[in-house]
């Protein structure tokens, strides 16, 4: 049923509020497993490329194509039905996870888990998009992508609460499956407090007639816009790094320093990553808001500047001497890995036709998960297992991660080119909305 009445600041806000923690969820259920890998690995006897390619390729080819299909329903059908049903079916492979035996068995769990997270974040963008004007619509996209550190930070408290000190006392199984009961909660909740926005009331009125294209030319007029493109490949290859690095990051500290007590480090880890990319989050989705009102540019400058402060803050990370070090400069790379997320997903949202907003995130997010979290853990898996042949554990990591951190390079030019490419599409976005609103209302 679609709310015919324009929402108040109070119900937009707990909507808000909802589909973070929803998102929150979607990440909880994807850092878990880097956060036990070293004993997902022991226990089922996996080699690193296996838990890369489990981490990566597993999840991301079935999340990201999935997606697209998902997103053209939630562009002519009820979201909140998508969207509950999708996080229903993602917890309850999370808790299947929790009984797999070998790497065929997790691998096809995490599969399942990939399925139903691609109806998360599509539908959630388009329903917040509905609900927030253009000129608030970083911001509030800001705080959804606050789902990612507070669903991180969140995965590892859990695991601190369900673990003992050594890790002999790890049970992983009990974490997933707690997990998963949990969301499948959390799916009733969303089912039956959350209401059908207006389809582009921010932009239409009370109007949402308005025709939905053919999927072909959905993709084609996305595919047409030089900022959608570049801003897709800037986030994309800035993930390959950040998915990497919290693939690994946990196996990495635990190599470095074996007699660092684990749960301590996971309460830490936890603490970081929730104030840290949630602090860089916020704080990059105000400024591009409020420096974009000035100049557009800024949308692409912003990630430009804060991926070019990552790149030699992430390397030196690696070839930290001790665990304390390593978490200083990790503190300092999610704040600026965090300031990217707000303008990217707005860009996403404000130059995709009104139409067209669902398939925009799941294009958005095929090309970033398809390169970041498919490639990105999978690939530096393999480069670890290939440097392990010629040094030891943790050389190996630091070689690869450091070869890995590269690709920075390529995403701090793709936002350049969106900084140069977003004045005139941004112009040509709003004069096809207004078309669009003239169409839906006639």
């Amino acid at each position: 049923m679609t709310d015919n009445i324009q929402p108040n600041k109070g119900y937009r806000n707990f909507v808000l509020i909802l589909l973070t923690i929803v998102y929150g969820f979607n990440f909880i259920d994807r850092q878990i497993v880097g956060i036990l890998a070293p004993f997902i690995q022991a226990d089922l006897n996996l080699t690193n490329t296996e838990l890369g390619l489990l981490i990566g390729l597993a999840f991301a080819v079935f999340y990201t194509t999935v997606a697209i299909p998902i997103a053209w329903l939630a562009d002519r059908y009820n979201r909140v039905n998508i969207l509950s049903i999708a996080l229903a079916t993602w917890s309850g492979f999370t808790a299947l996870t929790g009984l797999a035996n070998n790497f065929i068995q997790i691998g096809l769990a995490r599969m399942g888990v990939g399925i139903g997270e691609a109806g998360g974040s599509p539908p959630s963008h388009s329903i917040i998009s509905d609900m927030y004007a253009k000129e608030e619509r970083a911001s509030a996209l800001g705080v959804y992508s606050m789902g990612i550190p507070l669903g991180i930070m969140a995965a590892y408290f859990v695991t601190a609460s369900l673990i003992g000190a050594s890790g002999e006392d790890v049970n992983w199984r009990q974490i997933f499956i707690f997990l998963g009961v949990t969301g499948i909660l959390l799916a009733v909740v969303v089912k039956f407090t959350i209401r059908e926005p207006i389809r582009g009331a921010m932009e239409f009125g009370e109007s949402e007639d308005i025709n939905k294209p053919p999927f072909l030319e959905s993709l084609k007029t996305l595919l047409q816009i030089p900022a959608w493109w570049a801003m897709c490949l800037g986030i994309a290859f800035g993930s390959f790094v950040s998915y990497s690095k919290s693939a690994f990051h946990t196996k990495f500290l635990v190599t470095l320093d074996p007699s660092f007590d684990f749960k301590t480090l996971v309460i830490i880890l936890g603490i970081i990553n929730g104030i840290t990319y949630a602090g860089g989050a916020f704080f990059g989705a105000r400024l591009a808001d409020r420096w974009g009102k000035r100049d557009i540019r800024a949308y692409g400058w912003l990630p430009a500047i804060s991926i070019a402060l990552c790149l030699p803050i992430g390397i030196a990370g690696w070839w930290a001497p001790s665990v304390e070090i390593n978490l200083i400069f990790t503190s300092l790379f999610l704040i600026f890995m965090g300031i990217y997320l707000g303008p990217c997903f707005a860009i996403a949202q404000t130059l995709a036709p009104i139409h067209m907003r669902a398939m925009s995130t799941a294009l958005f997010f095929f090309i970033l998960n398809m390169i970041g979290l498919g490639l990105g853990p999978s690939i530096s898996g393999w480069l670890i297992d290939f440097f392990k042949s010629d040094y030891e554990d943790i050389n190996s990591m630091r070689y690869a991660m450091t070869a890995i951190s590269c690709v920075f390079i390529p995403s701090i030019i793709s936002f350049l080119i969106v900084a140069r490419k977003l004045p005139r599409d941004w112009e040509i976005a709003e004069k096809n909305n207004v078309k669009l609103a003239k169409m839906g209302s006639s």
